[in-house]
């Protein structure tokens, strides 16, 4: 294993996923909620996320990739679809970071196209780099440099995503 910074702390990740949940819990109150989580890097986030919710909602996953190792290969793989019929529902999609928004962008767009009732974006990370389509983030934890990161669901090559916090190699 390589040597890992701590960057963003457990502490600090607890602390800021229930700020998310408690405005999750306001915006959706009265909603047909379905939460999708984009996997397999934000089934950490997405799991913390709804057990602090307090509305009613469904759980759905799909399944994109556009990464191998370190390096982002510019296309969209879609390798598992969502089960439930989201028509006229609010998807809230939940990623575990936000580089240049391509996949989130692509997915969002997928939804509308199949008359979701409203699509929010909620990212544990969001990169400070140019966003693809000035792709709107609705709710984010943290705010990083152009860093790659693991932990806390977040992976180089499948390792390091069971780590409680985020850091750099």
């Amino acid at each position: 294993m390589k040597k890992i910074k701590v960057l963003i702390s457990s502490t600090k990740i607890k602390n800021k996923v229930t700020k998310i949940a408690q405005q999750i819990n306001k915006d959706f109150k009265n909603k047909k909620l379905v939460v999708v989580s984009v996997l397999s890097g934000s089934v950490v986030f997405c799991s913390d996320i709804i057990r602090k919710l307090s509305v009613d909602f469904e759980i759905d996953f799909i399944r994109v990739a556009s990464y191998k190792g370190k390096k982002s290969s510019g296309k969209i793989k879609f390798l598992c679809d969502v089960v439930e019929d989201i028509k006229g529902k609010d998807i809230l999609l939940v990623e575990d970071i936000c580089d240049s928004g391509r996949t989130l962008s692509y997915v969002k767009d997928l939804f509308i196209k199949r008359k979701a009732n409203s699509v929010k974006i909620c990212t544990l990370i969001n990169k400070k780099v140019e966003k693809f389509k000035n792709i709107k983030i609705d709710y984010f934890g943290f705010e990083i440099d152009n860093e790659f990161i693991v932990g806390y669901g977040l992976d180089y090559d499948g390792k390091y995503r069971g780590l409680p916090y985020i850091g750099v190699i």
